[in-house]
């Protein structure tokens, strides 16, 4: 019989590689795992019920609420039949004569929560309600939340029933220090919660260490590392025929989230510094705008290119077609400063030489394996200077490749989900037993 998981994760489960991973390696390993997630409004393809495999399923709960979307379907065909919109203003004009004070106050509601901040707290907080009846329903074995935003989840799952459940709090961040959590709430709701868990994942050792400074533990430590895949069955995406690019042309890669603070408004800066090659990036994100005129600024539209982000399965096949990789992340907080960043190694997996950032877990592997070059990622210069270095000397480059593949061979996730399964084993081993994990952190 197969033990029951319920999962949550904050986003709509299309791009989440690590979480993708995990619910893979536990339904493969006798666990029967549902995943939580969001439904996504702007992709109406995306199904709300989907089997990955015969143990595990994901769920997608409602986006908005009803009356919100109902709110806005009104306002749209408001917009576009005048009819509609005159009929609606007559009928609110005697509803206003007849009940005046009633209509006043629920126009102050609709206004409230659908222009201001209120509007984005209405949602968020339907979705966490909606997550915790389909978890406190689902009367799981393990709850494990993924991230801080589905902590408060999985603890009423676990713990607010006569039975308690075991509860896996599984940080991909560090959730004290990155950027858009800078409230002192954040740091509130995880040192509460944080002490209820029974077990706690993290990323690297780092943050292992962060975490024991602030709470006094040690959590677990589970790596991000990607799927290992043969070289001999290594397809390359026509990425040269899809940019409109000669196939004699080094490609120059960043894929990955377009968000602030990841250095790329440096790489742009760069670009015109390249000896050779074409920058390109892969991914969306709130600064993809930005960074789209930043080029037209600096009229670099044929040595940068722009593609949205792709299917995680077909990535590879683009990854493939690089003669560098970037992770460039800049230092504005310790969530990025401690970070051990999945992209680099899937540049490792694909047998592409980084140009990174000097930071304690990716310089340790890009130097101790010899796959790259680590230089200053807030000054433009150095990184043109570190790309020009590796375009401007083919045997060093073609050495970093030949690495990167060894590399590949221990920075998998092969071999590092049996850490995830041995927490599960451990979690399990005590329901069994009857017994509690541990006392409270």
């Amino acid at each position: 019989m197969n033990k029951k998981v319920g999962m949550f994760v904050w986003n709509h489960f299309t791009n989440d590689a690590r979480v993708l991973r995990e619910c893979t390696a536990l339904s493969e390993n006798g666990y029967s795992v549902e995943l939580f997630c969001i439904e996504d409004t702007n992709n109406p393809s995306l199904p709300k019920y989907e089997n990955i495999n015969h143990h595990f399923h994901v769920i997608r709960v409602r986006e908005h609420p009803l009356l919100l979307g109902f709110i806005k379907k009104v306002s749209h065909l408001c917009m576009k039949n005048k009819l509609i919109l005159a009929v609606s203003a007559l009928f609110w004009f005697l509803m206003l004569c007849l009940m005046p004070f009633t209509v006043f106050l629920f126009s102050v509601i609709i206004f409230l929560f659908t222009k201001t901040k209120l509007n984005m707290f209405w949602i968020r907080a339907s979705i966490m309600y909606r997550m915790i009846l389909r978890g406190w329903k689902g009367n799981y074995d393990i709850y494990h939340s993924n991230d801080l935003n589905t902590l408060i989840q999985g603890y009423i799952g676990a713990k607010w029933r006569w039975k308690k459940r075991q509860l896996l709090y599984d940080s991909h961040e560090v959730q004290t220090s990155r950027t858009g959590y800078n409230s002192r709430l954040f740091g509130i709701i995880e040192a509460f919660l944080i002490h209820r868990v029974d077990q706690m994942i993290v990323e690297n050792h780092t943050r292992a260490k962060y975490n024991e400074k602030i709470y006094g533990f040690y959590p677990n430590v589970v790596h991000n590392y990607p799927f290992k895949q043969e070289i001999h069955d290594q397809r390359e995406a026509p990425l040269h025929q899809i940019l409109g690019i000669p196939s004699t042309e080094k490609i120059l890669l960043y894929q990955g989230g377009m968000q602030e603070g990841r250095g790329l408004d440096k790489l742009i800066k760069a670009a015109p510094l390249f000896s050779e090659g074409v920058l390109v990036f892969i991914g969306d994100g709130k600064m993809k705008p930005a960074l789209e005129l930043l080029v037209e600024k600096m009229k670099l539209q044929d040595k940068v290119k722009f593609l949205p982000k792709v299917p995680l399965k077909e990535l590879p096949e683009y990854t493939r077609n690089a003669y560098i990789g970037f992770q460039v992340l800049n230092n504005v907080c310790f969530n990025h400063y401690s970070a051990s960043s999945n992209k680099l190694f899937e540049y490792l997996m694909a047998g592409v030489p980084v140009v990174a950032c000097s930071f304690p877990e990716i310089q340790r592997v890009v130097e101790k394996e010899k796959v790259g070059i680590c230089i200053d990622s807030h000054d433009f210069q150095d990184i043109a200077f570190g790309v020009n270095f590796i375009l401007e000397n083919t045997k060093i480059h073609d050495e970093m490749k030949r690495n990167c593949f060894r590399a590949s061979k221990n920075y998998n996730w092969e071999t590092e989900k049996h850490k995830l399964l041995s927490t599960y084993s451990s979690l399990f081993g005590r329901i069994q037993s009857g017994g509690q994990l541990r006392e409270s952190y």
